[in-house]
């Protein structure tokens, strides 16, 4: 992939006008309060013991519509005083696979709580086990337009709220500094660090710090059209057949722009994106990272696509963490 968007001069000052719904704030607290977290998992179950350094849990936290979310809660076996944690959310088409994906933050002393993406988890990695529900209503294959028709219906509120729950879930585990919540993720995941980030701090509990990887679901308007790449096309692909349902899909998508969350957030955030990912566009990427009200910072990789830093970023972002947390 060749370079296709804004000079990187220019994505450092990209802000763009990015459509809000006058009831942006209420639609969401509506939700939250329709949808309360459980302070304690619905399940809990010790697995894993052949990772004998570590503590692996399998459960579930209550998500929107009271249905159980699968989840991985991972520490080190021996601490000596209370976790900080990472909540951490997968890509797009993922689920949260096996424990043996998610081991580089036990490894550098943080206890992680790994959240499945309902109805997802069967295009990639070790696969996803928590359903969906939803109305039925025509949808291009894959989850973008489930629901587009209605900001209430759409799937995107339901996975929203699934990354909100968990947060207060987290908070709450054994042997964890609820003072010191972190959200994470990359794609998908990297927007829903975003999102549960804001969310949670309108429901009073404030993240530390969020790591927001190639962010996915930002600066809508500018990326379907921009880029033909899946899944932003899967959108494109629907409105090329529902030509009459343009501005109400545009309305939809309005209440789940990361950009509006963003310009919502508190505490740190470090950002990352690939100058050439056709997926997550860089200027869609800058559009969330120059909105983010807090204390955000960006790496920047010029010469790569989706997948961003990779393992060199993931390196970076632990020792960020740690720095922050030494801060204090």
């Amino acid at each position: 992939m060749a370079f296709f968007d804004y000079s990187l001069d220019q994505l450092r000052t990209y802000r763009p006008d990015v459509t809000e719904p006058a009831d942006f704030d209420r639609f969401w607290l509506d939700t939250l309060s329709e949808h309360p977290a459980n302070p304690e998992p619905l399940e809990r179950t010790v697995c894993a013991p052949h990772l004998e350094r570590l503590i692996v849990e399998d459960l579930s936290i209550c998500g929107f519509g009271k249905m159980p979310v699968k989840a991985w809660f991972i520490r080190p076996r021996e601490s000596s005083k209370p976790l900080p944690i990472v909540v951490s959310f997968v890509g797009y088409g993922g689920g949260r696979g096996l424990p043996e994906e998610h081991l580089h933050w036990a490894s550098a002393g943080f206890a992680e709580l790994v959240i499945d993406s309902r109805g997802q988890g069967a295009q990639w990695g070790g696969g996803g086990d928590t359903p969906d529900i939803g109305t039925i209503q025509p949808s291009i294959p894959g989850h973008m337009t489930r629901g587009i028709h209605d900001p209430s219906e759409y799937y995107y509120r339901r996975l929203y709220t699934d990354a909100a729950n968990a947060i207060e879930t987290a908070q709450h585990l054994d042997g964890i500094d609820p003072g010191l919540l972190v959200t994470a993720g990359g794609s998908q995941g990297g927007a829903l660090a975003l999102v549960s980030a804001t969310l949670a701090g309108m429901r009073g509990t404030p993240v530390t710090a969020t790591i927001a990887d190639v962010p996915f679901l930002a600066n809508f308007e500018r990326a379907i059209g921009l880029t033909d790449a899946y899944p932003y096309a899967e959108i494109t692909d629907y409105l090329a057949i529902k030509k009459n349902m343009v501005d109400q899909v545009f309305e939809t998508l309005s209440y789940f722009d990361v950009v509006n969350f963003s310009k919502r957030a508190r505490g740190r955030a470090l950002f990352s994106t690939g100058l050439m990912d056709p997926v997550a566009p860089p200027s869609t990427v800058f559009a969330a990272h120059n909105w983010f009200a807090g204390q955000a910072e960006m790496e920047v990789y010029r010469f790569n696509a989706h997948a961003g830093g990779g393992i060199v970023h993931t390196s970076h972002a632990i020792r960020w963490l740690q720095g922050i947390l030494r801060e204090g």
